[in-house]
């Protein structure tokens, strides 16, 4: 370890254990090369330690107001709600930055049942953005599972009046992996590995098509006479999800879909081949909203010192599923953000950088929310503007060549949080080896809460992930797993329940702390080199024709 840094943490050790006295708000702006950046993180630490706000947050947001689904009644109240809380707590210059999205869906009511052979009440879920119902509709099944078009020819004509099963009910299974776990020293250390990038120039469309498939499907059904879609979850356990993407004007589902238990799916599909096909009872109470296309990102920055010195950043989306509250996914990561900037704002004094907050919207739908962010800011790339939602992502991550704007020399260190409620053991590099100093630097303070793990493998799926494909410096923490991908994730038992308040606790720290150094330090991230179009990593790839 270099002798400044000992130095450095000896100070901050210092200056902690000396928390518990009070702290005159005279203290000047932090110089990271000499101790009062150490004042500062140990002010941060026991603010957040000893009087967390962090679950009482989680509880107002996801208890009191619950799912967000991007662009409906219920996000707009949160964000109302995340704008008031932001504002009494100090936070300055909060926002909103609105961008393209698509139709509004508000979920009011549902329920679906099985009326015969004997009546049983269903765990099921509305297909987000699907339509509702008018009342009860009420018919039996037919199974007739169908994974592409070819597979429609073989049910024309048999249809009409009925609840269509359309996947395939497989085996039920048991999971031997454990359903709650935490890291080991061991299994962080398998994540330390370089992770090769694969461009295949073929995946993009097979991915737009499977995509398109289910608006399809719904137009064969609805053209058939069918009443409604039923598929299974993709989860045992008695766990729905809900998830939707045909959210564009004009190409919403051309009829109700419900997500049903494995469980109950099972047992229709075993009634009706031993004997008469069970009836099933469906009502949906949902309404379309066409009133304002566009969502929002909640922006809120503390200014800095120096206004030529640019800003840091962390984010976590605000959008959520339906099944649950969005309470891990990703409500922990917004309570975390929020929790940060309060817990900055307590200090009372400038970073030399600007610190700006983010809550993103549309992440579920593709990271639509933080790609706008980057296009009204950062960065552009030639993308059709005709395509929307799912494709246009699919078209942006493949598209070149990037133009960087004004602003993109001054985003210098953007830090996520999108992994559930799990206590942060460290960060991701994402392949830059020459950030990786930086980066131990700011996290050694935390070691000893048991965060100082650094490994050089890529995280995906989340808003950091764009950053980095534009060449930015943006990082997402290492955290304990817990039943996130287990059971949590997108499901119904997505609730505060499955938080941990400790872990949160921690989270915050770290969060404020790590944006609180980046905004000080005397250096900067090193960026990676700005992508060009790459070559297929197989060239000689012929793709199978019934993929």
């Amino acid at each position: 370890m270099p002798n400044r840094v000992v130095r450095r943490l000896a100070t901050f050790a210092a200056v902690l254990l000396a928390s518990a006295a009070p702290v005159t708000s005279a203290v000047a702006a932090p110089d990271a090369a000499s101790g009062k950046d150490a004042v500062a993180l140990a002010r941060i630490i026991d603010e957040g330690m000893n009087r967390s706000q962090a679950m009482v947050t989680a509880s107002a947001l996801m208890d009191r107001i619950g799912p967000r689904l991007t662009n409906s009644e219920n996000h707009r109240k949160a964000e109302r709600w995340a704008i008031d809380l932001m504002r009494a707590q100090g936070v300055p210059n909060v926002r909103v930055e609105p961008f393209d999205f698509g139709v509004g869906w508000n979920l009011d009511s549902y329920a679906v049942t099985m009326v015969s052979p004997r009546a049983l009440p269903l765990t099921a879920i509305p297909v987000a953005w699907s339509p509702p119902t008018s009342g009860t509709i009420q018919a039996g099944v037919v199974i007739a599972p169908m994974a592409r078009e070819e597979h429609f020819a073989e049910w024309k004509g048999k249809l009409a009046g009925k609840i269509v099963l359309v996947s395939l009910p497989g085996q039920t299974s048991e999971s031997k992996d454990p359903v709650f776990e935490r890291y080991t020293d061991a299994q962080i250390a398998e994540l330390d590995s370089y992770t090769k990038p694969v461009f295949d120039p073929d995946a993009a469309a097979l991915q737009v098509r499977n995509r398109r498939f289910q608006g399809k499907l719904a137009a064969f059904l609805k053209e058939e006479g069918a009443l409604a879609m039923v598929k299974m979850s993709y989860r045992d356990g008695k766990l729905v999800h809900g998830e939707g993407y045909d959210f564009q004007p004009g190409q919403t589902l051309a009829l109700p879909a419900v997500e049903l238990a494995q469980e109950d799916y099972r047992r229709l599909v075993r009634l009706a081949k031993t004997g008469a096909a069970p009836e099933i009872a469906i009502n949906v109470a949902a309404r379309y909203d066409e009133s304002d296309l566009r969502a929002e990102n909640v922006v809120a920055e503390i200014p800095g010192s120096d206004p030529k010195a640019g800003y840091v950043m962390a984010g976590a989306h605000f959008d959520s599923w339906i099944a649950g509250d969005g309470a891990n996914d990703n409500g922990a990561g917004s309570v975390t953000v929020i929790e940060a900037a309060r817990l900055i704002a307590k200090l009372g004094i400038k970073p030399r950088r600007t610190i700006r907050f983010v809550l993103w919207s549309g992440e579920e739908q593709g990271l639509l929310g933080s790609r706008a962010y980057i296009e009204q800011h950062l960065a552009s790339r030639p993308v059709d503007p005709a395509l929307k939602g799912y494709e246009s992502y699919i078209a942006w991550r493949n598209a070149f060549p990037i133009t960087p704007k004004p602003e993109y020399g001054q985003l210098k260190a953007y830090f996520n949080m999108d992994n559930g409620s799990g206590r942060f053991r460290g960060i991701y590099s994402e392949g830059n080896l020459g950030a990786e100093k930086l980066l131990k630097q700011w996290l050694a303070p935390f070691d000893m809460l048991g965060a100082g793990k650094l490994v050089v493998s890529k995280t995906g799926g989340t808003d950091h992930v764009f950053l980095q494909a534009i060449g930015l410096p943006g990082y997402q923490f290492i955290q304990d797993p817990l039943d996130y991908d287990s059971r949590v994730h997108h499901s119904n038992l997505d609730t505060v329940d499955h938080m941990r308040a400790d872990d949160m606790r921690q989270a915050a720290v770290i969060m404020a702390g790590m944006l609180w150094q980046a905004a000080n330090s005397a250096e900067e991230l090193p960026r990676a080199v700005l992508p060009t179009q790459p070559a297929p990593t197989d060239p000689f790839k012929v793709r199978d024709p019934a993929q």
